[in-house]
């Protein structure tokens, strides 16, 4: 019995061999998640998709143009001011002067290559679930296709009220939790590098 027990196995291995076995594939997703984060770790979510400059003018009869500017200033980063702005031939329009607070300059993240401007800044993104990779059959593979979901973390408490996210929708829509994206990474002598990310949603 014992002799035909080791022939099957010397069968079955010969089989596996023939059939091209090889150990299953292992792809370390947690590395990904480490080098995304990394990646965001040193990118801020803003209010702004662009640095602003202030002082600003908005005219008062333009929601679209103040919304922003008045859940600011309900927070106490702007101070605002009625003005009059005068138009030739046409008489004046009533507009809003908004300039930074003194409280609004310390939470202010300057844009070091343009003086002047900035944004407020409210955390930065971090992974929450891997979804997949590709190549998915190739675990020796020097880059890769990660989809994931990600939130933002470190969010101040001015960032998450009703205003700003109705104000913002892109603050509402980074603090959902449901953001994907895609991301193209690398590997390199010190582990995998984020070459690109592109949003699915």
């Amino acid at each position: 019995m014992k002799a035909i027990s080791l022939l099957g196995v010397g069968i079955c291995g010969g089989a596996l061999i023939a059939a091209g076995c090889r150990k299953t594939n292992f792809v370390d997703k947690m590395a990904f998640k480490s080098a995304i984060n990394n990646y965001y770790s040193t990118r801020q979510d803003c209010v702004w998709p662009s640095p602003v400059k202030f002082p600003v003018q908005a005219d008062t009869s333009n929601y679209e143009q103040t919304k922003g500017y008045d859940a600011l200033t309900d927070t106490g980063f702007l101070v605002r001011k009625a003005a009059e702005k005068k138009r030739f031939l046409i008489g004046s329009k009533q507009v809003n002067d908004y300039d930074l607070s003194d409280k609004g300059r310390s939470s202010w993240t300057a844009e070091q290559t343009q003086p002047g401007y900035g944004n407020f800044c409210f955390g930065h993104r971090e992974v929450t679930t891997i979804d997949g990779f590709s190549p998915a059959d190739v675990s020796d593979a020097t880059q890769y296709s990660v989809s994931y979901h990600y939130d933002v973390a470190g969010v101040p408490g001015w960032a998450s009220t009703v205003e700003m996210k109705t104000a913002f929708p892109g603050v509402a829509m980074d603090m959902s939790g449901q953001q994907s994206a895609v991301a193209n990474v690398v590997k390199s002598d010190s582990g995998w590098q984020v070459n690109s990310v592109t949003p699915t949603d």
